[in-house]
Order: structure tokens, then C-alpha cells, then sequence
């Protein structure tokens, strides 16, 4: 099962530019990694302060993973 929808659908009602965000999905050891790509001046906004964002983002994730039976975890891309 893909969560790549879902997460796609999360970042993008954090960011000021929608149309920029990129969800990139790939396997690795039973895991599914899902890399998320959103506009530089963005970055900040799906981090959060102190990471707050990011993290409550990856739980969300994980949980509806767990719930299919695989993990799942969210990167940022930051160039």
C-alpha cells in the first residue's frame, strides 16, 4: 500500500508554494522511505521550529504504515 498520496496531501497544506511539493517513494530493507522535495524558502516551514513539524508529519506516517504492516519513514530534501 502507498501512503505517497497522503503525505503529498500533508506537506502541501503546510507550504506557501503547493504546486512545488514532490513525494519520491523507493523500498529499502522492507521500508518504504518516502522523500519529500518542496520549494527552498519552504524548507523551514516543513521542519518547523525545533522540528516539531517534521516530527508530528513522520508519526502520522508511521502510524498509517504500522497500520498496513510496514514501516514507513519521511526525509527532507535540502539542498
Amino acid at each position: 500500500m502507498s501512503l505517497t498520496p497522503m503525505v503529498e496531501e500533508i506537506v502541501k497544506n503546510c507550504v506557501l508554494e503547493p504546486d512545488s511539493v514532490s513525494v519520491e517513494e523507493a523500498e529499502d530493507r522492507g521500508a518504504m522511505i518516502y522523500t519529500v522535495t518542496v520549494a527552498p524558502n519552504d524548507v523551514g516551514r516543513i521542519i518547523g521550529k525545533d522540528g516539531r513539524v517534521i516530527s508530528c508529519i513522520r508519526q502520522v506516517v508511521g502510524a498509517a504504515g504500522a497500520k498496513a504492516r510496514s514501516k514507513a519513514i519521511v526525509k527532507v530534501k535540502t539542498d
